[in-house]
Formats: structure tokens, sequence, C-alpha cells
């Protein structure tokens, strides 16, 4: 059975959940993540309650750095999570990084996933152009097919360019190398009707899903 890992990427309290630090958007990412992951949640309770294997699991990703490169300390309130796993699911899981690429800070993930069944990496979070960026990468390098969902993922104001210019540069980034990019509103947490009858971004084309 084709499973899929729901990434959900940094959401953390100094970029999502604090007036004085948190990216501008962070209400949308707060209330996007929310709704994505009841319904990601939902899915997987309705297949155990079935006595069936999901078949989605969701990956929470935390970044953690030294004091000396930023504010992410472990343990600091700033490094908590805004979404938290849930601590009595074996669907759910917590994984750790020092680098903008999950799967580099952790070597194993790719070989745990595919052990698992797993062979699309669905991702949101924070922010657009580091980590996120970097993880849908190593997804891909890792031979995952990819789904980065749109009005899900942003960053901060940099160097002139909006967060939403940025988030535009991201996903048109990661279409050029086989990725897709589906807003998060039709995304559904089903391996076999994922985006069912929707409009999806893919390669360099926009497909019509039937």
């Amino acid at each position: 059975m084709a499973r899929t890992a729901l990434f959900v990427i940094d959401i953390q309290v100094e970029l999502a959940q604090n007036a004085a630090t948190e990216i501008s958007h962070a209400e949308r990412i707060r209330d996007g993540g929310t709704q994505i992951l009841q319904s990601a949640r939902q899915a997987i309770d309705s297949a155990s309650e079935h006595e069936r294997v999901p078949d989605l699991e969701i990956v929470f990703v935390q970044h953690e750095e030294v004091a000396e490169k930023g504010p992410l300390v472990k343990g600091s309130k700033a490094w908590k999570l805004v979404f938290k796993p849930r601590d009595d699911n074996r669907w759910e899981r917590l994984v750790s990084k020092d680098v903008r690429d999950a799967f580099e800070s952790n070597p194993q993930l790719a070989v745990e996933l595919r052990n698992e069944g797993v062979e699309t990496i669905v991702a949101f979070g924070i922010q657009s152009e580091c980590c996120v960026l970097s993880t849908c990468r190593g997804a891909l390098a890792a031979g995952f097919n990819v789904v980065l969902l749109q009005g899900a993922h942003s960053t901060y104001d940099i160097d002139g360019k909006t967060a939403g210019a940025i988030e535009g540069e991201v996903e048109a980034q990661l279409v050029t190398t086989g990725a897709e990019v589906v807003p998060w509103e039709l995304w559904k947490p089903s391996a076999s009707n994922m985006y069912s009858g929707q409009t999806v971004c893919k390669g360099a084309r926009i497909y019509q899903v039937l």
C-alpha cells in the first residue's frame, strides 16, 4: 500500500505564535495547520478504528539551534511547537533537526519512512525559502513524491521581497524539479484520492485530476 507522510515543518512559537517575532502570515499558517491536522487525524483515527493501517502518518519537524545562532534553543519557549504530536498515537512522530533539511539532519529518516510504505511527502510550514524548501528538496533527492501545500507555508518579508512573493518563488522552484503544488484547502488525506477533481501543478504544467 502506497502511504503518505504529512510533514509539519518548524511551526514553532518564535515563528508562529509570538506577536513580536512571528512571520506576518502566522495566523494564516495556524488556521490552515489546524484544519489540515484535523482532517489528517480524522483519517488516521478512522482507519485505526477499523483496524486498518492508515494511508497517512504525520511527521512534526522541530528545528533547534545553539544560542549563538538563533532563538530556537532546545527547551526554550521560542523552540516549542505550536502543533504537537499526540503521545498515544503511533502514526504521529517528532523529528528534530539542526540544519534546514530534515532528511540531511536525520539520515535514517528516508529509510524508516520507506519501510513503512511511504512514497509521498506532503509538506507545509515555515520558513518557505529555508527549511520548507530544503526539506522538500531532500525528500525529492531521496526518491519520494513531494506535494507542497500552497497557502500553508510562509516566511518573513526579506530583502525587499514580500512573504507572498517568496512563497511563489519557492513553489515555482519546486515545480521545476518535479514536485506538485496544491492549495491546502483542496488536499485530502487519502493516498487513493488525494485531490480528485481538483487542479494541481506538477512539473511546469497544470493538470486537472479526474
